[in-house]
């Protein structure tokens, strides 16, 4: 079989088996994106894979670029760059993509372990709370400040003694009954 035939045959068999999986994206015959966990997670990452000619003969090209994948250290992707390399040499010459895809998932945790928020990770300290730490604790928090259009909209639904006018929480019955459906006393 020659390496286009592979190719064909591993689509097709990608194809149906992602088939409406919302973590599986292919952008093109021979370009994927695969979603590592939930949108929600902190520890997801996204796997940009990319088949060169003669792949699956040749390793295919992993890429963590994707802008999903902005949050996550220099360090992290190393690591799992490192750790799916080792599975596609021992998957060299045969369909992988299915074998990488499961075992990312299986190995989310342990690829994602010493993985930091890189929002997070850097913190930035000026020197003067560094220097006196109990007066940082003594300050007063900051009242919420709030924007013209906030204030003008406050200004707007209060009466001119800033308070809410009579039944501004009152629901409209009728069409509270007209979703609900009052019973019918006969």
């Amino acid at each position: 079989m020659t390496a286009n035939e592979d190719q064909e045959m591993e689509l097709e068999a990608l194809r149906s088996i992602y088939e409406g999986d919302e973590c599986f994206k292919e952008i093109s015959p021979v370009s994927f994106q695969f979603r590592v966990g939930e949108l929600e997670d902190s520890k997801a990452f996204i796997l940009d894979i990319t088949w060169p000619e003669t792949y699956p003969e040749t390793a295919p090209q992993i890429s963590l670029e994707a802008f999903f994948n902005n949050r996550i250290s220099a360090e992290t992707k190393q690591l799992i760059l490192a750790k799916l390399e080792e599975q596609v040499e021992a998957n060299l010459g045969a369909a992988m993509m299915y074998t990488l895809f499961e075992w990312a998932k299986e190995n989310q945790e342990t690829l994602m372990e010493n993985h930091k928020s890189i929002v997070t990770a850097v913190t930035l300290t000026s020197n003067s709370e560094v220097s006196e730490p109990a007066t940082a604790a003594k300050k007063k928090e900051k009242k919420e400040q709030l924007t013209k259009a906030q204030k003008r909209r406050m200004i707007n639904k209060t009466d001119h003694k800033g308070e809410l006018p009579r039944g501004w929480n009152w629901v409209d019955v009728i069409k509270h009954l007209s979703k609900t459906g009052g019973k019918d006393e006969d």
